[in-house]
C-alpha cells in the first residue's frame, strides 16, 4: 500500500521510494529511508498535508508526495502472520513489532520492477527470453514487439517483474512506439532500467541512452552482442564509457545468455544502493561498502573467481553519480532558463525530470506541450519563454533548438566515443555487402523474392503433404471408431458429424500452417525482410503507402492481427491507416485450409502456382484499393523513407522452431475453443428442425435451419457459382476463416453418393467455381479479431465497419467477374 493511505495512528514501514530524480532524492533526504518505520500524526484540516513521524522527528507531506513512498501497514502485517500461521487471529488487539514489519517490508521489497529498452534490432527481446524464460518472438526488423511483453524469475532471493518494452530510436513523439515507452516509464517508474545497446552500432544507440539520462532514471546499459564487437578487433574501454555516461555497463551476449547473470547481479546493487545516491559522501561510501561486503560473500558462494571481480568492478559502478548531457553554453542557458519557469510547481518533480520536460519543449515535442497546458497553472509563461528561448538560439547559433539539442546530443556521444572507442577500420559487415549486392540487385532482387516466395509454397505443399496425410488417416480411424462405439442417435451424429467432421476437417492442415510460419520466422529472424521492404518501397511509394509499410504486410501472410499492430513503425497516420485498411487483402494462414481443400481436389499438379496466383491476387487488389485510398480517403502527409537495414544474422533453430511452435499451439488452441463451437452450433442448426422426417441428408440438411439460412442468401450468390452450403460457409468465415472448412466439413459430411474424409471430394464443384471461391474467402469480410485490431489501431469503429463493407463487395465483384467470363471460355 501507499503511504497515503495510512490513517491517523496507524504506522507502516517503507518499503521503497517510486519516482524519479530531483523529488525522489529530495523525499530520501528527509529520512523516508527503505526499512524505516514512520507514524501518522494527523492530517490536516482538508486532509492535505499530513504531519508523519519518521526517526525522532515530524515532518510533513502532500498526499501526492506520500503516494509515492510504499510501505507495509500493520493491518497488512497481521494478514500476512495468518496467512503463514492460521492459528494467528486477525485482530486489531494483535500487535505487530517493529522488527516483524522491517521483516515484512524486507521480503516485499525483494520484489524489483524492470523496463528494458533499446532500439530495435539491438537484441532486447533475445535478452528478455533468456533472462525471464518467455517465448515471444524475435524479428529482425523494427515493429515485432508491439506492445509491452511481461515476464517473471527470481534470481539471488528477489523476484524480478521484467517488462520488453517496444522497440525505438528515441524518446520523442514521432511514433506511437516512442509514446509508448514514454508513458511507460514516467507512469509505471520501473525500479531499474535496462537499457540495451547493439555494441556493434554504438553511435546510434547511445542517442536514446541520452535521452534516458535526462529523464533522471536509475539505469544499467546492457552491451549486448559484445562477441560481434570483440571478433571485430576495435577496442571499447567500458570502464571508461561508464564513467563518462554516469551509468553502470555489462557487457551481454543474449543469444548464449553470457553475462545475464552478471547483469542482474549489477541491478541488484543498483537497486540496493539507489536511496543513498545523492546522499553525503560519508553515507555513499558506508553503502559501497555494504554493497561490497554482499558482493564479495555472492562471488564467494558462486565460485566465479576473477570473473566475479569483473561483476564487482561493475556492480560498484552502482554509485556512480548522475551526470547532465552538455548541450553547449547556449542552450545550457535556455533549459535552465525553462527549467526554472517549469520548477515553480513543485508537484510536477514527482513525475517527471522537470530538466527532462525542459529539453522537450525546446524540442518542440508536442505531447509534452499539451501535459504542461493541461497540468501547470503557469503554462502559457513557460510556453512564451520557450519560444522565447527558441527564437534566440535560431538568432545566435543558427539553428533550430530542436537540431541543435539532436547535434548536441550527437557530438556528446562522438566526444565520449573518441575517448573510449578503438576503431582498427576493420570491414565486419563485408558478408553483408556481398549479399545485399545480390538480393537488392535493381534487377535481380524482385525475382529473388518471388522465388522465395513460390519456395515458401512449394515447401508448404510438397513437405506438408506426408504429415497431412497421417493426419488425415487419425482422424478417418478416429471417426470409424466413434460410429462403431456410439448408438445410433443424435450424440453420435453431433460426435461423428459435428466434432470429428468440422474440427478434423481443420485440423489436418496443422503441418502446412507451421511450415508457412517457419519460412516467415527465417525470413523474419535472418534480416532478409528489412531487404524486403527496402526492395519494395519504390512501389509502396507509387501505392501512396511507406517503405516500411511492406513489413506489414508481408506479415499478413502469416496473421492479419499482428500485421495491423506492427503497423504502428511507420510514423505517418495516413500510411499507416491505409496500410490497416488494405491488410485483410493479404491472405493470412487461416485461409490456408480453404485452398489446400480446393487446390488439392481440382488442380492437382498446379498446386504451387494456383496457390501463388491466389496470393499475388491479393497483393495486387491491395496495391489497388492502397492507391485509391491514399488518393481519395485517407486525408494527410508523406514521411521520408527511413528504415535501419540490419546486418544479416543466422537464425538460431531454437528461436525459429519455438516462434513455429508457439504459432501452432495458437491454431490447436482454437481448435478446441472457437472452431469447435462454431462446429457445433453449425451442426445443430444443420441437424433440427424435424430431423427424422425426411428420407435423405440432402433434403433433411436443405430444410434445417441452416438451410433456411442459406436459401436466404442464395441469390446474392448464386451469380458467383455458389450453392447455399457454400454461402453457409462464408457466413461462418466471418468469425473465423478456418470455420469455413470445418463449416464446408460439416454440411458436406457423409452424403450418400460418397464415402471419403477427404472434404474436397465430397464438393460437387467445377475448378472455375473453386477458384472463384478461393478469391472470394481471399478477399471478403475480415475475421472479428481483425476487425477490432483495425479499431484499436485506427481508434474509430468507422474505418473498421468501412475495411469490412469495401472487401465484401470487393469479394462479390472479383468473384463474380472470374465466374461470368470464365465461364464463356470454360464449358
Amino acid at each position: 500500500m501507499r503511504l497515503s493511505e495510512l490513517k491517523t495512528g496507524e504506522k507502516g514501514v517503507i518499503i521503497k521510494v517510486l519516482g524519479h530524480g530531483g523529488f525522489r532524492r529530495r523525499i530520501i533526504e528527509m529520512g523516508f529511508i527503505k526499512g524505516k518505520s514512520v507514524e501518522v500524526i494527523l492530517n490536516a484540516p482538508l486532509k492535505d498535508p499530513i504531519k508523519y513521524q519518521i526517526m525522532g522527528y515530524e515532518i510533513s507531506l502532500r498526499r501526492k508526495e506520500a503516494e509515492m513512498i510504499e510501505v507495509v501497514s500493520e493491518d497488512e502485517a497481521r494478514n500476512i502472520i495468518h496467512e503463514k500461521d492460521y492459528q494467528t487471529p486477525i485482530t486489531e488487539t494483535i500487535p505487530v513489532s517493529d522488527e516483524q514489519l522491517k521483516i515484512i517490508a524486507q521480503g516485499k521489497r525483494r520484489t524489483i520492477n524492470v523496463a528494458l529498452v533499446g532500439n530495435p534490432n539491438c537484441g532486447k527481446t533475445s535478452l528478455f527470453n533468456v533472462a525471464s524464460g518467455s517465448h515471444e518472438h524475435v524479428g529482425n526488423y523494427s515493429g515485432v514487439t508491439v506492445d509491452a511483453k511481461e515476464g517473471f524469475f527470481d534470481y539471488q532471493g528477489y523476484h524480478f517483474r521484467l517488462v520488453d518494452l517496444p522497440g525505438t530510436y528515441s524518446l520523442s513523439a514521432y511514433s506511437p512506439e516512442e509514446l509508448y515507452v514514454r508513458k511507460h516509464i514516467i507512469e509505471q517508474t520501473p525500479d531499474v532500467i535496462i537499457n540495451v545497446v547493439d555494441a556493434g552500432n554504438l553511435e546510434r544507440n547511445l542517442y536514446l541512452t541520452t535521452q534516458l539520462i535526462d529523464m533522471n532514471v536509475r539505469m544499467v546499459i546492457a552491451l549486448n552482442m559484445y562477441d560481434a564487437l570483440e571478433h571485430s578487433g576495435n577496442k571499447l574501454d567500458i570502464k571508461g564509457l561508464s564513467s563518462l555516461l554516469g551509468t553502470p555497463i555489462v557487457p551481454t551476449i543474449s543469444r548464449t545468455g553470457k553475462g545475464i547473470e552478471e547483469l542482474f547481479h549489477v541491478i541488484i546493487g543498483l537497486y540496493e544502493g539507489a536511496d543513498f545516491m545523492g546522499q553525503k559522501e560519508e553515507i555513499q561510501n558506508e553503502a559501497l561498502r555494504q554493497l561490497r561486503e554482499w558482493h564479495d560473500a555472492y562471488v564467494e558462494d558462486h565460485s566465479y573467481g576473477s570473473h566475479g571481480e569483473e561483476a564487482g568492478d561493475i556492480a560498484s559502478q552502482a554509485f556512480i553519480r548522475h551526470i547532465h548531457i552538455n548541450h553547449g553554453p547556449e542552450l545550457e542557458r535556455s533549459i535552465d532558463l525553462v527549467k526554472k519557469e517549469i520548477s515553480k510547481n513543485s508537484s510536477i518533480r514527482q513525475t517527471y525530470s522537470t530538466r527532462f520536460l525542459a529539453i522537450k519543449l525546446l524540442e518542440n515535442d508536442k505531447d509534452i506541450e499539451q501535459r504542461v497546458i493541461a497540468s501547470l497553472p503557469n503554462a502559457r509563461d513557460i510556453l512564451e519563454l520557450r519560444d522565447k528561448e527558441a527564437q534566440r538560439l535560431k538568432e545566435s547559433i543558427n539553428e533550430d533548438s530542436e537540431q541543435a539539442i539532436t547535434n548536441a546530443k550527437y557530438g556528446f556521444i562522438s566526444g565520449a566515443l573518441q575517448e573510449t572507442y578503438t576503431d582498427n577500420h576493420q570491414d565486419t559487415e563485408m558478408f553483408t555487402r556481398i549479399v545485399d549486392s545480390i538480393v537488392t540487385h535493381r534487377f535481380w532482387g524482385f525475382p529473388i523474392f518471388f522465388i522465395f516466395l513460390y519456395i515458401m509454397f512449394e515447401g508448404t505443399f510438397v513437405i506438408g503433404d506426408y504429415p497431412m496425410q497421417g493426419i488425415e488417416w487419425l482422424v478417418e480411424k478416429l471417426g470409424v471408431l466413434a460410429e462403431a462405439a456410439l448408438p445410433d442417435g443424435p450424440v453420435k451424429d453431433l460426435v461423428v458429424d459435428g466434432i470429428i467432421g468440422g474440427v478434423g476437417g481443420v485440423i489436418v492442415f496443422l503441418p502446412n500452417i507451421l511450415l508457412l510460419y517457419l519460412f516467415i520466422s527465417i525470413m523474419e529472424d535472418s534480416g532478409y525482410m528489412a531487404r524486403a521492404a527496402f526492395i519494395m518501397d519504390k512501389i509502396m511509394h507509387k501505392m501512396g503507402l511507406h517503405g516500411k509499410s511492406f513489413i506489414p504486410l508481408i506479415m499478413g501472410f502469416g496473421c492479419n492481427v499482428p500485421a495491423i499492430m506492427a503497423s504502428r513503425i511507420i510514423e505517418s497516420r495516413k500510411s499507416r491507416l491505409v496500410t490497416m485498411l488494405v491488410n485483410p487483402l493479404m491472405s493470412c494462414s487461416a485461409r490456408l485450409p480453404i485452398y489446400l481443400v480446393m487446390i488439392g481436389a481440382f488442380f492437382p499438379g498446379k498446386a504451387s502456382l494456383i496457390l501463388l496466383s491466389i496470393y499475388a491476387i491479393g497483393i495486387l487488389l491491395a496495391v489497388l484499393m492502397a492507391r485509391i485510398f491514399a488518393r481519395f480517403i485517407v486525408k494527410g502527409d508523406d514521411t521520408p523513407f527511413v528504415m535501419e537495414l540490419p546486418p544479416y544474422r543466422m537464425p538460431t533453430a531454437k528461436s525459429v522452431l519455438r516462434h513455429t511452435w508457439e504459432k501452432g499451439a495458437q491454431y490447436l488452441k482454437k481448435m478446441g475453443g472457437i472452431i469447435m463451437i462454431a462446429s457445433i452450433i453449425i451442426w445443430f442448426l444443420g441437424y433440427y428442425p424435424n430431423h427424422g422426417n425426411y428420407e435423405t441428408k440432402a433434403e433433411q440438411q436443405e430444410n434445417s435451419y441452416i438451410g433456411q439460412i442459406g436459401k436466404a442468401i442464395e441469390p446474392a450468390i448464386e451469380p458467383l457459382g455458389f450453392d447455399w452450403k457454400m454461402g453457409i460457409g462464408i457466413l461462418s468465415g466471418i468469425g473465423a476463416k478456418e470455420l469455413v472448412v470445418s463449416t464446408l466439413g460439416v454440411l458436406y459430411t457423409n452424403e450418400e453418393e460418397v464415402e471419403s474424409v477427404n472434404l474436397a471430394d465430397r464438393i460437387p464443384i467445377t475448378p472455375l467455381v473453386a477458384y472463384g471461391y478461393m478469391l472470394f474467402v481471399l478477399i471478403y469480410f475480415p475475421c472479428i479479431a481483425t476487425l477490432a485490431a483495425i479499431r484499436q489501431e485506427s481508434g474509430s469503429w468507422k474505418w473498421a465497419a468501412f475495411a469490412a463493407g469495401y472487401t465484401t463487395l470487393l469479394a462479390w465483384i472479383v468473384a463474380l467477374i472470374v465466374h461470368q467470363v470464365g465461364s464463356l471460355f470454360i464449358h
